[in-house]
């Protein structure tokens, strides 16, 4: 029996809620693939967060900061709920304030690169003799990056790791149901129920888990045709004389000229991991990465074995070694 390929409708959304309906699906397949979007939705979307911060007069995290009600640790909770976006690599934002006075997100000093998604966000209150300055440094990353993997890192006195929420993906949930096709009433309706933090909108998170598992879906397509590909010579020639036989033409398709060279490392369709690995390297683009020796890369932090193999398969497809 054939059925149409699966429509996706969008029940509700607006700029932080979604709902969507993915039907119909064999049977099954409901949980295959809405689980699969789960997954990739929570831990694999690329944003952007604040990940240290130099508080003036603090050395570290318990350091008490003179006049204000709260102490470092509830300001350091505050500033990772701070969302924005960032239209560069990296940047760095400033708070500089007296009191009395109840400091909110829009009272950081951001270039123009950074654009503040909450700023009545409330960070803090301070008495009328207290001033803070804290300035806090902003990058891109995937997922969720915790403070204790940078702890190695080679900071100044007084700069305080945090751990960053790069997900613009808030909470992800599905459900399936039954729904009927023809005489048959076992196929799967899927709703996916989506929330971010406005640095997208639902339906934007869903089209880039998509493609994330699109580009995961293909490695295994190449695998397939890298397989057929191997052939001894008789069973070549036993074809090319087939095709003669059948006096057959085999035209190439034009083949569209794309510049990976260009593309932004969080573009180019990299595991979740390899791709971390190598932003938290300060590897951003493709270029960059062509121009590391297989020694230098080897020598990348993070970077294992599997990693290095999905890099070089990668340039070699796109024939940059």
């Amino acid at each position: 029996m054939k059925i149409s390929l699966p429509k996706i409708k969008v029940k509700t959304e607006n700029e932080k809620e979604g709902t969507f309906i993915i039907s119909p699906l064999f049977p099954g397949y409901g949980v295959t693939v809405g689980n699969s979007l789960r997954r990739v939705l929570l831990s694999s979307l690329g944003g952007a967060a604040i990940y240290e911060i130099k508080v003036e007069g603090a050395s570290h995290e318990f350091t008490a900061i003179p006049g204000v009600k709260e102490d470092l640790i509830e300001v350091i909770l505050a500033i990772k709920k701070i969302r924005l976006k960032l239209h560069d690599q990296e940047a760095t934002l400033k708070l500089e304030a007296k009191g009395p006075k109840e400091i909110t997100a829009a009272d950081i000093k951001a270039p123009s690169s950074v654009e503040m998604v909450n700023p009545d966000l409330y960070l803090m209150s301070l008495n009328s003799n207290a001033k803070v300055s804290i300035e806090m440094k902003v990058k891109k990353g995937i997922g969720y990056g915790p403070s204790e993997e940078r702890k190695d890192e080679n900071r100044p006195l007084g700069v305080i790791a945090i751990d960053s929420i790069f997900t613009p993906v808030q909470s992800a949930n599905f459900s399936t149901e039954f729904t009927r096709v023809g005489g048959l009433t076992n196929y799967d309706k899927l709703t996916l129920e989506i929330k971010t933090d406005s640095t997208v909108t639902p339906k934007e998170a869903l089209q880039q888990a998509a493609e994330i598992l699109k580009s995961h879906f293909e490695l295994v397509n190449e695998f397939k045709t890298e397989i057929k590909e191997i052939e001894s010579e008789p069973q070549k020639r036993a074809q090319e004389l087939t095709l003669k036989k059948k006096k057959i033409s085999v035209k190439e398709a034009p083949k569209t000229k794309t510049d990976y060279r260009k593309l932004a490392i969080e573009e180019a369709g990299f595991a979740p991991r390899t791709a971390k690995s190598l932003l938290d390297n300060k590897i951003k683009t493709v270029a960059g990465l062509t121009r590391l020796s297989d020694e230098k890369l080897a020598e990348t932090k993070g970077l294992g074995e599997k990693s290095m193999a999905e890099i070089n398969r990668k340039l070699k497809r796109w024939n940059l070694k």
